[in-house]
């Protein structure tokens, strides 16, 4: 793997079972109820258990060194931004050369209105990360 390009990632299940959620964030498009939906899902069976892989639940890695670098979009309002905020502070700790972007306003899958102008400015981020990625400027 030579470039992680995350949009909005779905990265920890124990955000399934936080007993404190933000009371600002996952009210739009992706929901709690959609998260958990997800999640067991995917682990075919209930999300937060003990014995989740971090190949299924990045957030569950212990060690994050030797990835490759990172680009981490997210909207403000998206319910995985303490997730992904989370995530990229772990990275930055474990050395990896890490590019975050929190979209003010924004909800999970913001980008799908194309003519919005938060839409526009994660699309010149994100081909601007892509082309970075593939040495191209």
């Amino acid at each position: 793997m030579a470039f992680q390009h995350l949009v909005f990632p779905m990265l920890d299940d124990r955000t399934v079972t936080r007993p404190d959620p933000s009371p600002y964030v996952g009210q739009f498009v992706w929901t709690p109820d959609s998260n958990r939906f997800g999640w067991t899902s995917l682990l075919g069976g209930p999300p937060g258990a003990a014995d989740v892989s971090p190949f299924a639940a990045p957030a569950r890695a212990t060690d994050l060194s030797g990835l490759p670098p990172t680009f981490i979009i997210c909207g403000a309002l998206d319910l995985f931004l303490e997730e992904d905020l989370d995530y990229a502070r772990r990275l930055i700790r474990a050395g990896v050369p890490t590019e975050l972007h929190i979209y003010p306003g924004a909800p999970h899958g913001f980008m799908f209105l194309p003519e919005a102008r938060v839409s526009r400015t994660f699309a010149r981020d994100s081909m601007a990360a892509l082309a970075r990625a593939v040495g191209r400027s």
